[in-house]
């Protein structure tokens, strides 16, 4: 009944201990450590809390094909070792729960399908990533961001904009490694399920679960099934570049990594009121013991209510093509301003870094989203405020577990 509580506390509890040994005489790990750590974290706590679903499901006697398609047998401590040791995508992920990795091991949907095919789709855009990538780190370096040039000779607005090609810099990084470590699971043949279950980043599937049971038995119709690796699909460039706020646009990143968060710390957190800010907490722990991540990350659940408000009362307002495009135009780069404001401190990491990024040009986006706020008071009527604030939790994170 407490495996699951026990497990998170034990995990986190450890892993922030993992990051300052230092403090107790004890050299720092290798930095590689802290990347198999991190993806250890996820994968046991993640077991604890599939099997104590499993047994809870057991004990109320659930017997629909849903859990029947997400149930663990007890794993025995070979089994725990092996999942947690695997080496596909020990050092960079992406998270796979114990159960996808029961499948992997145990349907024959890998038999039927063309990893190499999938493998080409998924990895198709990297060189333009890369260039892309080696053009904006030549000459929009993140170290020029810490040098006394940077503060005393450039101006304000500089240092604002700066943020933008840095932003791009780190994107494309983490384009490149996520879309590679998801080429590392599809050519080992994890994660594939059929199509039509409408598979999930982190969850697998999510519909059809009879038509799944059918499909592993009978051989002819597994060669003539379409297939899907979303299932452990991590990133989307395309929504994550293109989307114009900031809630759509972190629904298209480090997707298993946010399926984890959401099925065992939001929907989990008994006190809803606090689900985000906790989870985005919790996030952050995770990534590290640096005051950026902190910054940078906990930031966030104090804008979403506030882009909601804008968001949900403007979305039916009629207006011109022009008007329309003006408006997408200022809300995607106030979106792409806003999240490099932010970003810049998780790459900063230290906080005298990021206050001293951030003072140096006046805490701009900071105050500009408190008068946002303000003026929400004065333009929308009171009883629309509070439905968008009553509705704009669920939909970021519920949404990936549903």
């Amino acid at each position: 009944k407490i495996i699951h509580t026990v497990s998170f506390a034990f995990s986190f509890v450890y892993l922030i201990f993992f990051r300052n040994t230092i403090l107790f005489g004890i050299p720092y790990p290798p930095a590689h450590l802290n990347l198999i750590q991190m993806l250890m974290t996820l994968k046991l706590v993640g077991l604890a809390f599939e099997l104590h679903d499993t047994s809870k499901a057991i004990e109320d006697e659930k017997n629909d094909p849903e859990f029947e398609a997400s149930k663990i047998p007890e794993p025995s401590e070979g089994d725990i070792f092996h999942y947690s040791f695997c080496y596909i995508g020990i050092l960079t992920g992406p998270y796979f729960s114990y159960r996808m990795y029961l499948d992997m091991l145990n349907n024959p949907f890998v038999k039927h399908v063309s990893c190499w095919d999938h493998t080409l789709e998924r990895v198709k855009m990297l060189p333009f990533y890369g260039v892309l990538f080696l053009i904006f780190t030549s000459y929009f370096s993140f170290d020029y961001a810490l040098t006394d040039e940077f503060y005393l000779e450039r101006s304000v607005w500089y240092r604002i904009w700066y943020v933008l090609p840095v932003f791009v810099q780190f994107r494309t990084r983490m384009y490149i490694g996520m879309r590679l470590s998801e080429a590392v699971l599809i050519m080992s043949g994890l994660g594939v399920y059929p199509a039509v279950t409408v598979p999930l980043p982190g969850k697998g599937p999510s519909k059809e679960y009879e038509q799944m049971a059918v499909i592993s038995k009978d051989e002819e119709k597994a060669k003539n099934t379409e297939y899907s690796f979303r299932a452990i699909h991590n990133i989307e460039p395309y929504g994550a570049e293109f989307d114009y706020t900031v809630r759509q646009a972190m629904r298209h990143w480090n997707m298993t990594v946010q399926y984890w968060l959401a099925a065992y710390v939001y929907k989990r957190f008994p006190y809803k009121a606090y689900r985000v800010g906790v989870t985005f907490m919790i996030s952050a722990i995770w990534h590290g013991m640096y005051a950026g991540y902190y910054c940078c990350l906990c930031s966030v659940p104090f804008y979403l209510p506030i882009e909601d408000i804008y968001f949900k009362n403007l979305k039916d307002v009629q207006v011109s093509p022009v008007v329309s495009w003006i408006w997408f135009m200022v809300a995607y780069w106030w979106r792409m301003l806003l999240m490099g404001y932010w970003g810049i401190a998780f790459r900063l990491l230290t906080l005298s870094a990021c206050f001293k990024y951030w003072s140096s040009v006046y805490f701009i986006p900071t105050f500009i989203t408190l008068v946002m706020y303000a003026v929400s008071f004065v333009i929308f009527p009171k009883g629309k405020r509070i439905k968008s604030k009553e509705n704009n939790t669920d939909d970021q994170i519920s949404s990936k577990t549903d």
